[in-house]
């Protein structure tokens, strides 16, 4: 069984190639594989809203902040996400949970 950083990677291969359904497709095997991978939901997220499946997109950037709670980029990538996806309310509540977290007040 190949590792979670081969099959990123493949992933990644595919993706630079253009071949996103591909990647999507390498991707999920990762994440069945370890659901825990934050790094193979960060890439869908952003390979979901280049896609524009944009449901899909919010789904593994919000499992991303949930996987990593006090990472300020991963609630700043979900802002655009939900952004992109014309969500602009969630946006702007990622976004403000990104400051909280890093320390700014806005």
């Amino acid at each position: 069984m190949p590792t979670n950083e081969e099959l990123y990677n493949e992933a990644e291969q595919l993706k630079d190639a253009g071949d996103l359904e591909g990647a999507v497709a390498k991707l999920n095997v990762l994440v069945e594989q370890d659901a825990n991978y934050a790094l193979a939901h960060s890439a869908l997220a952003v390979i979901y809203t280049r896609l524009r499946r944009h449901d899909e997109a919010i789904q593994h950037a919000s499992k991303v902040c949930e996987l990593e709670p006090q990472d300020a980029f991963s609630f700043t990538a979900l802002s655009v996400t939900y952004q992109r996806a014309g969500k602009i309310p969630e946006a702007e509540q990622a976004m403000a949970q990104a400051h909280m977290i890093s320390g700014h007040r806005h």
